[in-house]
């Protein structure tokens, strides 16, 4: 089968699509014939080996695992024995490492039916994102109907999740973005819309319950300006520091929390099959529709994650297999 693979950190121009074999399914697992992945910033960090900090386990001089990607959708090719929840045949969406390839093998934990009203591109621009806006708005937010909830970073690809995932739990949206992407996080739910280009979200004058920050582009004490007295200040991304990433912002900013009476949280999102079931309804209902910004083959991954390390996608950049 063909896959893409790399053997030494570097630029996209280090990954090459090769023959590789087959993987072989094992008792307690699925092997996929994978239809669609999509590109998460997960990859070109595991591709380049920065921050630095996370070579203590994904190998100091070079990687220890040779494949990228972790979205996937297709049709289950083969089940192990112990697996009985599937079968061959099935529609499939989820996660499992390795998915830039023809076949991947995955935990049926980490894999739910794909709805009838999503392509398999679609499906597959669904894991990490949504994973991580569900996770971080309803476990760490504690987001209520009502509440008041900003989005920087509202057209990236958690954003647009996050944007939707708030508006149907009952939020009232304000997301952040760019000029030319005002009318989609409109179109996508958002309630209301600030143009960073034009205006500094922090100086206005609503207050928010929950923030949900993918930029990091501002102190906790600019950000707490358009908080509310007793809100929460998710941090979801941040700059890209050379050895530790993001953490060096998140780290800093929850050095500062104790001086403000905001919350601050922040957390790494879990795989886990009752989101995706939970996600499902909302697709179905028609309440969140995945957001694709631009399709790739196989062939070109090195092209797209090129694209998504330049920072301007709309939405999720999806692999088609």
């Amino acid at each position: 089968m063909k896959a893409i693979v790399y053997h030494k950190y570097g630029s996209p121009d280090v990954l090459e699509l090769q023959e590789v074999d087959k993987p072989v399914v094992g008792d307690d697992d699925i092997l996929v014939r994978v239809r669609a992945s999509s590109a998460n910033p997960l990859d070109w960090h595991f591709l380049r080996g920065k921050p630095y900090a996370m070579r203590l386990f994904s190998g100091l001089l070079r990687p220890k695992s040779n494949r990228l990607g972790v979205d996937l959708a297709g049709e289950v090719e083969a089940v192990g024995r112990n697996v009985t929840q599937f079968s061959p045949g099935d529609e499939v969406y989820g996660a499992a490492n390795g998915s830039y390839a023809e076949y991947v093998c995955a935990s049926p934990d980490a894999l739910v039916p794909k709805p009838s009203n999503l392509s398999f591109e679609q499906a597959a621009a669904v894991p990490i994102a949504a994973w991580t806006a569900l996770q971080f708005l309803r476990d760490k937010g504690r987001i209520q109907s009502g509440h008041k909830v900003l989005v920087n970073g509202a057209s990236g690809g958690v954003g647009t999740f996050a944007v939707q995932i708030a508006k149907s739990l009952g939020a009232d949206v304000t997301g952040v973005c760019s000029t030319k992407n005002v009318e989609m996080v409109r179109s996508i739910g958002a309630d209301h819309v600030f143009d960073y280009t034009r205006e500094d979200f922090t100086r206005g004058e609503r207050r928010h319950d929950l923030v949900f920050d993918t930029i990091g582009n501002h102190s906790l004490f600019e950000v707490r300006r358009t908080m509310a007295a007793d809100g929460v200040l998710l941090m979801v991304g941040g700059p890209d520091g050379r050895w530790l990433g993001p953490l060096a912002y998140m780290l800093k900013t929850l050095a500062s929390a104790p001086f403000a009476s905001q919350k601050v949280a922040s957390y790494t999102a879990r795989r886990n099959r009752e989101d995706l079931r939970f996600l499902n309804e909302l697709f179905e209902a028609g309440k969140v529709t995945p957001v694709i910004d631009r399709q790739y083959s196989l062939s070109d991954v090195p092209e797209a994650i090129g694209y998504l390390e330049e920072g301007h996608a709309r939405g999720k950049v999806v692999i088609t297999v």
